[in-house]
């Protein structure tokens, strides 16, 4: 049985391309960046990403995963610390554009398979970020496949309770 505490290291590890993922949301409604990262292009007939795939979510993510990063090396929570946060900008950098690659690999895949944006993609939508965010930092840092066996076990109902629960608190428009 997993430990607790190695449960939540991997939580903490994950944080930063968490809140990358989240920050779509809250940037969405500023105009800095806001062009479609495929320009609007097409691939066998439907868009390669999507209308709400921007540069702006790029940016805002990645952003928003170094400074998460930040945090998590001045408050230096040793019992909780799987890496060095002293590498703040390479570990927030990995872990955002790793969370936010993953969305859009998942996304392209949507496409092909002619499912509309906004619409559920289950167990995609929910796992998409973690995988891109472990791949992307497995390139710096040894990741051993316990870590990405227990982020998918935790992350999955996690990521339907929040956003069932965001859904019901009206900050969310759909329950997925």
């Amino acid at each position: 049985m997993v430990k607790i505490i190695e449960t939540l290291k991997i939580l903490y590890l994950l944080l930063p391309g968490f809140f990358a993922n989240m920050s779509t949301a809250y940037s969405s409604k500023i105009n800095f960046l806001n062009y479609p990262i495929d320009f609007k292009k097409k691939f066998l007939g439907e868009r390669i990403f999507g209308e709400n795939k921007t540069f702006r979510g790029i940016f805002f993510g990645i952003l928003t995963a170094i400074i998460i990063a930040f945090i998590q090396n001045i408050i230096d929570i040793k019992y909780l610390n799987i890496l060095d946060y002293n590498n703040f900008l390479i570990i927030g950098l990995l872990l955002g554009a790793g969370a936010l690659i993953g969305d859009l690999v998942k996304s392209f895949i949507k496409r092909r398979l002619k499912i509309k944006p906004g619409r559920p993609f289950i167990p995609f939508d929910q796992i998409d970020h973690v995988l891109g965010s472990l791949f992307f930092l497995s390139f710096f840092y040894q990741i051993s496949i316990n870590i990405y066996i227990i982020a998918l076990l935790i992350t999955f109902p996690l990521h339907l309770i929040i956003n069932y629960l965001a859904f019901k608190l009206n900050l969310k428009k759909t329950y997925w």
